[in-house]
C-alpha cells in the first residue's frame, strides 16, 4: 500500500510546482507590465482635455 500512496504524493507535488510556476508567471509577466502601464497612463492624464476632446467630437448630447 505504500508504493501508491508515494507516487500519488509525488504526483501531487509536481502539480503544485507547476501551480507556482504559473502563478509566478502570470504575475510577473501579465500583472506588474499592466499596473506599469496604468500608472504610466494616469502620471500624466488630464481627464479635463480628454472631456474637451470629447464634448467637441460630440459624445455627449446634453453638454454644449
Amino acid at each position: 500500500m505504500h508504493d501508491p500512496l508515494s507516487k500519488r504524493l509525488w504526483v501531487h507535488i509536481g502539480a503544485f510546482i507547476v501551480a507556482l510556476g504559473v502563478a509566478a508567471a502570470r504575475k510577473f509577466g501579465a500583472a506588474e507590465p499592466r499596473k506599469k502601464a496604468y500608472a504610466d497612463f494616469y502620471r500624466n492624464h488630464d481627464p479635463m482635455k480628454d472631456f474637451e476632446e470629447m464634448r467637441k467630437a460630440g459624445v455627449f448630447r446634453s453638454v454644449k
